[in-house]
């Protein structure tokens, strides 16, 4: 987060549940589109989320609803999500020292995240992942703490190579590679071995270590980057499709259905230019820290 934090969107400028189910149903229906993610900023906030995952669980061809999270208000919704369709959760969590994780995420708020992971595991939520981004002097410290995490409970930590977006103070001397981490945990840990990809799309490169409960991922998106693979697309929650990450061009698709009343297959066309101009991987570490791009908080996971 931010440290002057970020200025919440109008509620109008966001995409309404009637229009989030159109556009998946659009991608299901013309792309293809098997799997969807709930991103953010943080899903949590809104009102709708169960409708929201109801509405998609029950789409023609929509096979998998997943979630990113902060899990702060994660806990007491997880019922519900899970009995509306909810099949995955990825919870972010960059510490798990109580003043570190207040620093970086400006709030009081660890033992209820921990408490959300909990109460995941225990109703059965079929795939939980938590996401750590490292970032140098912060928390690169605790590598050996999340790996225990992944000991103890059935998760799947996610270390993730610290990324330049706009308000982070991203420096490439913070950047903790994939490399450098794998060395450390190997030491502690010699058993740990590579687990075969499930999907070409895949972004985490994963790892089991005898006797543990979970397991262990790196997401390499600086050192080694998966562009070749990647078959995401984002739509924000003001409704702007993003085809990169770290891509700074955005189209509205909320402005085509509201001002142009856009037919579906005008959507599809303004989605099949958007993806066709998509660069085939992204322009590298030291470039992309000099891109302007929005804020992660702002994009979603």
């Amino acid at each position: 987060m931010p440290e002057d934090g970020i200025d919440l969107a109008p509620k109008a400028d966001l995409l309404t549940t009637e229009e989030i189910e159109r556009l998946v149903k659009l991608f299901a229906r013309e792309g293809g589109v098997k799997k969807v993610r709930l991103t953010g900023g943080e899903p949590t906030v809104r009102k709708d989320l169960v409708d929201i995952v109801e509405r998609i669980s029950r789409i023609d061809g929509i096979e998998h609803v997943a979630m990113t999270t902060n899990g702060v208000a994660l806990k007491s919704k997880l019922e519900a999500l899970k009995r509306n369709g909810l099949k995955s959760i990825n919870v972010s969590l960059d510490s798990l020292v109580k003043a570190k994780f207040e620093f970086m995420t400006r709030r009081d708020g660890l033992d209820k995240v921990l408490k959300s992971i909990d109460e995941a595991i225990r109703i059965g939520i079929e795939t939980i992942k938590v996401n750590v981004v490292v970032v140098r002097g912060q928390n690169d410290d605790e590598l050996l703490d999340f790996v225990q995490f992944a000991k103890e409970k059935p998760v799947n930590v996610r270390f993730i190579e610290y990324m330049p977006f706009n308000g982070n103070k991203w420096e490439t001397q913070k950047m903790v590679s994939y490399a450098e981490m794998f060395d450390a945990i190997q030491k502690k840990y010699p058993s740990i071995a590579r687990i075969p990809d499930e999907t070409k799309s895949e972004v985490g490169k994963n790892f089991q270590i005898d006797g543990f409960r979970g397991t262990v991922s790196f997401v390499t998106s600086m050192t080694n980057h998966f562009c070749g693979g990647c078959n995401r697309l984002r739509i924000l929650a003001d409704g702007n499709l993003k085809v990169c990450l770290f891509g700074n061009n955005e189209i509205s698709l909320r402005d085509a259905m509201r001002v142009d009343n856009a037919s579906d297959d005008e959507l599809k066309a303004i989605v099949e230019g958007a993806v066709k101009r998509k660069k085939a991987k992204h322009a590298g570490m030291e470039n992309l820290a000099g891109m302007e791009n929005r804020s992660m908080i702002r994009i979603g996971g």
